[in-house]
């Protein structure tokens, strides 16, 4: 059960094993006013939400990750990128029906990776995840940086085939090659959706 002591020490809920990411699902990307939007990015959203309700079915641990940066500081991924996800801005908004809800993480990230600057793995490590499911936008950017620190960081990646989306479809088929190869798992929506939620699965049998 969550919240059990043992010993004096908090003792993680065993449903946390497998944990969900979702990456930048935020207007920035899905909103034709964002500063990073594509019109495929849309074609992602019924994926991603198909695996948010599978992790809250499961009582699964559920992390959103997105970019916020501060106009009137200097911040070095601006010589990349053009100026985006501004505190108080439309970029850094949900994407609508992506909102976190009660007791999912509101995870703040300044680069690429869910990981670098953040408490993401520490989060992890305190909850008995084992496991990452990663979702969201861009395959070949936050995705793979994200996907690549849980690998270094000692979780085991999973990568949902309709769940992630890139405006370059080479890099994007590249980076899931890579990821296979070199990281973690990538793995069909029904296959992911069923990690999440696996009664739901024995109970259909």
């Amino acid at each position: 059960m969550p919240g059990q002591i043992n010993a004096g020490r908090p003792v993680a809920d065993e449903r946390h094993e497998i944990a969900l990411v979702l990456v930048d699902m935020i207007r920035a990307f899905f909103d034709p006013r964002g500063e990073f939007y594509y019109p495929a990015a849309q074609d992602v959203l019924p994926g991603v939400r198909r695996l948010l309700e599978a992790a809250r079915r499961g009582g699964r641990l559920v992390v959103h990750a997105h970019e916020v940066h501060r106009a009137s500081l200097v911040d070095l991924e601006g010589t990349k990128l053009p100026q985006h996800c501004l505190e108080g801005t439309l970029d850094i908004e949900f994407a609508p029906g992506f909102e976190p809800a009660d007791r999912e993480v509101d995870l703040v990230k300044r680069r690429y990776s869910a990981f670098f600057g953040t408490e993401l793995a520490l989060l992890l490590n305190e909850q008995g995840v084992r496991r990452v499911t990663v979702a969201g936008v861009k395959t070949n950017v936050c995705i793979r940086a994200t996907v690549q620190d849980a690998f270094a960081n000692g979780f085991e990646p999973i990568l949902v085939h309709g769940a992630v989306s890139s405006n370059r479809p080479h890099l994007h088929d590249a980076s899931l090659e890579d990821i296979e190869r070199y990281f973690g798992r990538v793995v069909a929506l029904d296959e992911g959706e069923s990690l999440l939620a696996p009664d739901e699965v024995s109970a259909a049998k």
